[in-house]
C-alpha cells in the first residue's frame, strides 16, 4: 500500500517488435494513475532480461517477434517467473491467441486493424481492465503445466441432421471468463465418445474469436462443437459456444431443444450473458440442468445458478485452488447457489461421467 492508503499502480512491461505499437500501448496504459509502464522490449530475449531485472506485475505481449517469439517467451516465463500476460493480437492471428492461452497467458485483447478503428475506445478500456486483473490472479504456473489429453481421432462421419438428433439426458451450461478458454479445453478433452448430454457455453470473448475457439474445442473433443446460430438444435453429444457480442438462450421447442441467439438487451450486464443462458436452461429442462461456473471476474452466472437450483438441478463451481480468477465462482459460492465446489480436474471428470 502507498502512504495514502491507495493501492500502488500495476507495473507493466510492454513487449512488441513495433516501435509504434510499443508507444501506442504504453500511451493507452498510462492514461490513468493505476498503471505504470516500467519497461519496453522489442523481442522475447530482451523481455526475459527485463522481467528478471524489473519484476513487473503484468506483461502485454505481441506473439510475432524476431529472435524469440511470444510462444517461446511464454514457455520460459511460465516455467521460471510466472507473471500475468495479456496477449495483444490482430484478428488474423486467432489460432495463435488460443495457443498462447494454453501456454499460460492470462487473457487477450484484439489489436485494432487501424488506430482510427471505431472500436478503439472499447479496446483501450478492455486493455486497461485486463491489465488491472493482475491484482486478482491467484495462480498461473499450473496453467502452463497442464497436460491436456491428446485430441481424439478425427470423426469419420458428419453430425446427424437435426431431425434425427437424440435428445440429451442432461444439459450442461458452462459460464466462464478470464482463464476460461484453457479451462474449457481441459474439460472438453475429457468428454467420452457417445456423450449422452448436450453442452452450452457462455464464454466472455470478442465476437471475431468465438468461432475459432469453437472450432478448436471441436478438434480437441469427442463432441460436435460449433459457434451457435439462431435456432440450432441441441442434441446428445453436441455443444454450442455463444457468439461474441450476442446472448444465447435454450428453449424447449415442439421438436426438441433449440438455442436462440440474439442481441443483448439493456438488462444484460455481461455479454455473452451467463445469467441469461443458465436461467433459460433451468426453464427448458428443469432438474436435468447442470450449471458449471468457471474462472472469471465479476458475478455473471449467480442469477442463472439460482434458477437452476430452484428448478432442482445441479450447480458446480470451480474451487479457489484452481480458478485463475475466483470472482465468478466465488460470487456463486458466497450467494449459496452451488451444489458443490470442485477443482478443475474434478469438474472435468464429474461432467464427463454424468
Amino acid at each position: 500500500m502507498t502512504a495514502s492508503g491507495a493501492e500502488p499502480p500495476v507495473r507493466v512491461l510492454v513487449v512488441d517488435d513495433s516501435v509504434f505499437n510499443r508507444r501506442s500501448i504504453s500511451d493507452i496504459l498510462t492514461t490513468g494513475p493505476s498503471i505504470e509502464v516500467v519497461g519496453k522490449a522489442a523481442d522475447g530475449e530482451e523481455a526475459l532480461r527485463l522481467v528478471n531485472a524489473l519484476k513487473p506485475d503484468a506483461i502485454t505481449l505481441d506473439l510475432e517477434m524476431p529472435r524469440m517469439d511470444g510462444f517461446t517467451f511464454l514457455r520460459i516465463l511460465m516455467t521460471k517467473m510466472p507473471t500475468p500476460v495479456i496477449v495483444v493480437s490482430s484478428y488474423s492471428q486467432k489460432e495463435n491467441v488460443f495457443k498462447a492461452l494454453e501456454l499460460g497467458a492470462l487473457d487477450f485483447v484484439a489489436k485494432p486493424d487501424r488506430y482510427n478503428d471505431p472500436d478503439l475506445a472499447a479496446i483501450r478500456e478492455e486493455l486497461v481492465r485486463k491489465v488491472l486483473l493482475a491484482r486478482s490472479v491467484r495462480r498461473l504456473a499450473s496453467i502452463a503445466q497442464r497436460r491436456i489429453p491428446d485430441a481424439p481421432p478425427a470423426r469419420s462421419i458428419d453430425p446427424a441432421p437435426s431431425t434425427t438428433l437424440t435428445q440429451p439426458k442432461y444439459v450442461v451450461a458452462i459460464a466462464s471468463s478470464t482463464g476460461g478458454p484453457s479451462a474449457l479445453m481441459e474439460i472438453f478433452a475429457r468428454f467420452p465418445d457417445n456423450y449422452p448430454h448436450g453442452v452450452v457455453i457462455a464464454q466472455h470473448m470478442p465476437d471475431k474469436f468465438t468461432r475459432t475457439f469453437a472450432e478448436r474445442l471441436d478438434r480437441r473433443s469427442a463432441l460436435n462443437v460449433a459457434e451457435a446460430q439462431d435456432r440450432d438444435a441441441l442434441g446428445a453429444g453436441g455443444a454450442f459456444v455463444c457468439p461474441g457480442r450476442q446472448c444465447m438462450e435454450l428453449e424447449n421447442a415442439t421438436r426438441g431443444l433449440r438455442v436462440r441467439v440474439g442481441a443483448p438487451v439493456e438488462q444484460d450486464r455481461y455479454v455473452p450473458s451467463a445469467d441469461r443462458l443458465l436461467t433459460s436452461v433451468a426453464q427448458a429442462v428443469g432438474k436435468r440442468a447442470v450449471g458449471v461456473i468457471l474462472t472469471g471476474m465479476g458475478d455473471d452466472g449467480v442469477q442463472g445458478a439460482r434458477a437452476i437450483m430452484a428448478a432442482g438441478g445441479i450447480v458446480v463451481a470451480e474451487s479457489e485452488s484452481t480458478a485463475v480468477v475466483f470472482g465468478m465462482p466465488g460470487s456463486a459460492v458466497r450467494a449459496g447457489v452451488t451444489t458443490m465446489t470442485l477443482p478443475l480436474p474434478e469438474i472435468a471428470e464429474y461432467v464427463a461421467k454424468l
